[in-house]
């Protein structure tokens, strides 16, 4: 009997994804993780308003989502104050960086990432069979002028930077973004990826520039709003680009129960602040443990700290491996020599309390199996 005739571009492809899930080590442990501080979502849950509307619209998941996405981008485009023609929403930024390459990139273009920086990106560009570029961290932060240059070089058409960073935690300032975009190569689209801007400080995040016909903003549902679950992104463009999505996007991709929890979210922005507030005080609290154990907790405009082990991948692999025996889940960077760094989620008191008490336990096996 003849197997499926699949494409040659899948068939070099490996059988994988870019992160293995908290559930599947689960699984592999025959046990739960006593805290899940890994994932970088928000252990501090959705607004209340959002989850009432949820409830109430799970009675209605019997009819699809509005294809259209109205209510929400009108939404979004009151909040940020430009058009609901600048917006796409869809499946999640991952879902989104998906159609983005899908738009652009076919078999042998060329593609511009930081090596060790979001790894879903990458998976999708080899998914479409793109082939790409890599430009080294600078001080634990990815280079805006290395992969303007790298871009040139290549003639690359895309480039994806995060503005902050996953998994480093690090960002930019608004000026030096800007002057990325202002020298973004003819012919290449920027794919800045803001996932992390409702935990920015002031002055990471540009003014949003709806003219620029060739940069793609990203947000998320995922991190701040703790809507995870739900998988709700969007982008912010041009509206010329924003409608080439129509061209190939899953009009039916985000359902109707989605959709009401993530307009929700939104109209309760005192809810998301005090969120932020929690976030910053979870930070701090990592920060503190980190320090009291030896360690070097990095700068952070993100949901989590990443926390420099101070020695190399091997070590600080050793030292997750430890506390995911603990039943502490965390991950770390793929790429020397930020692999020499362990990344922790903020979360609740008690989640904090079970990672301070496992650390020390981990970083003894560890300096005793090396």
């Amino acid at each position: 009997m003849s197997t499926p005739r699949y494409t040659d571009l899948v068939q070099s492809l490996p059988a994988t994804v870019p992160f293995v899930g908290p559930e599947t080590q689960e699984r592999a442990r025959g046990a739960g993780f006593a805290a899940r501080l890994g994932a970088n979502e928000s252990v501090f849950g959705p607004s209340p308003k959002a989850i009432a509307a949820i409830t109430d619209a799970a009675a209605e998941a019997w009819m699809y989502g509005d294809p259209e996405v109205f209510e929400l981008r009108h939404a979004l485009a009151a909040h940020h104050g430009v058009a609901a023609e600048n917006f796409v929403v869809g499946e999640g930024i991952d879902g989104l960086l998906g159609y983005l390459v899908r738009l652009l990139i076919a078999p042998g273009d060329a593609v511009v990432t930081s090596d060790g920086a979001y790894p879903t990106f990458n998976y999708h560009v080899s998914g479409f069979g793109g082939a790409l570029h890599k430009v080294p961290y600078a001080g634990d932060r990815e280079d805006p002028d290395a992969l303007n240059a790298k871009a040139r070089e290549v003639d690359a058409k895309l480039i994806y930077f995060a503005n902050p960073d996953n998994p480093m935690g690090s960002w930019h300032d608004a000026t030096t973004v800007q002057a990325m975009i202002d020298a973004l190569p003819e012919g290449c689209v920027l794919a800045l990826d803001e996932a992390y801007a409702d935990t920015a400080p002031p002055g990471a995040i540009p003014a949003l520039d709806m003219g620029h016909p060739r940069v793609i903003r990203f947000r998320t549902f995922s991190k701040a709003y703790g809507l995870a679950g739900l998988r709700v992104g969007y982008g912010l463009a041009a509206p010329e680009f924003i409608t080439s999505f129509n061209k190939i996007r899953n009009h039916f991709g985000l359902g109707r129960v989605a959709q009401a929890g993530a307009l929700a979210a939104l109209a309760d922005q005192d809810y998301l602040r005090s969120t932020v507030a929690r976030i910053a005080e979870a930070r701090d609290r990592l920060a503190t443990i980190a320090r009291d154990n030896g360690l070097t907790p990095l700068p952070s405009a993100t949901n989590f700290v990443t926390i420099d082990c101070g020695r190399d991948g091997t070590f600080a692999r050793a030292v997750l491996s430890g506390l995911v025996a603990q039943g502490i889940f965390v991950r770390m960077p793929f790429t020397p020599p930020q692999d020499r760094c362990i990344r922790v989620s903020a979360g609740t008191e008690a989640d904090l309390d079970a990672f301070a008490a496992a650390l020390p336990r981990a970083l003894t096996d560890a300096v005793t199996a090396s």
